[in-house]
């Protein structure tokens, strides 16, 4: 049976934490998931780092949008990227594209010399290039360990079929993260498809609060006003778990 192996995105320290309790493997660390990630503050990183017990992967993205970045966007990426490796993260998550929507070679390679020993990963950018098989081979030049790929496509289930082929492409030259739109409900039917061992996904659940005139919190009843909110829940992140290792064992 492979190993299976579950990232989960977190973007607060309450997160990181229900990682560990869950069993994850690591945390790719962020903010503004509306905004498909951009990179966290330092204290965030520090308390994940300090009380998670999970390597974690800080996310280099400045703004939302493209991945086509400014020289001004790009120096305040390596300071981050040097803050990140001082506050003790494992690795970190970039992604730079040119405007003709190839990898941006160039600037990858210097920031994976830039991480030194810590690991980097180069993330859903790659599923906005013209040609997910060249960029594969542009990614592997660069000397990133692993890519975060939807298979091209708005989902991991659209994107089932490609996301298989470009794991036997890559081999074991590099690992293929399969994420983006991972959930509870489709993990064991996508690790199936692709055979991959490496999986991203958030396991976010919204829930309601809801606040009293002072905008405190409050238990359901009585007047007040309801608000919404993401949390991550230790048990998701069991069954994710647990479910993709049935797939493994199914298609081991």
């Amino acid at each position: 049976m492979n190993k299976i192996v579950f990232e989960l995105c977190a973007e607060t320290l309450d997160a990181c934490l229900a990682a560990k309790a869950g069993g994850a493997h690591r945390i790719e660390l962020c903010t503004a998931l509306n905004e498909d990630g951009l990179t966290p503050s330092s204290s965030l990183i520090h308390e994940a780092v300090q009380k998670s017990g999970l390597p974690v992967h800080v996310l280099l993205r400045p703004r939302g949008g493209d991945f086509n970045y400014t020289d001004a966007e790009m120096d305040a990426m390596r300071k981050d990227l040097n803050q990140a490796r001082s506050l003790g993260v494992s690795g970190v998550v970039l992604g730079f594209l040119h405007p003709d929507r190839t990898v941006d070679i160039e600037r990858t390679r210097e920031l994976v010399e830039m991480a030194g020993p810590i690991e980097v990963t180069f993330n859903r950018a790659f599923d906005h290039t013209a040609s997910l098989e060249k960029a594969l081979e542009d990614v592997i030049a660069t000397g990133c360990r692993r890519v975060l790929t939807s298979g091209g496509e708005r989902d991991v289930v659209l994107g089932a079929e490609s996301l298989a082929r470009l794991l036997k492409q890559a081999g074991s030259r590099i690992d293929v993260a399969v994420g983006g739109g991972l959930r509870l409900s489709n993990a064991e039917a996508v690790a199936r498809t692709t055979g991959a061992r490496h999986f991203h996904g958030s396991v976010r659940r919204r829930v309601k609060i809801l606040k009293d005139s002072k905008g405190a919190d409050m238990p359901e009843g009585g007047d007040s006003s309801a608000e919404t909110r993401f949390i991550v829940e230790s048990s998701d992140v069991r069954q994710m778990i647990e479910s993709l290792r049935n797939a493994s064992t199914y298609t081991a």
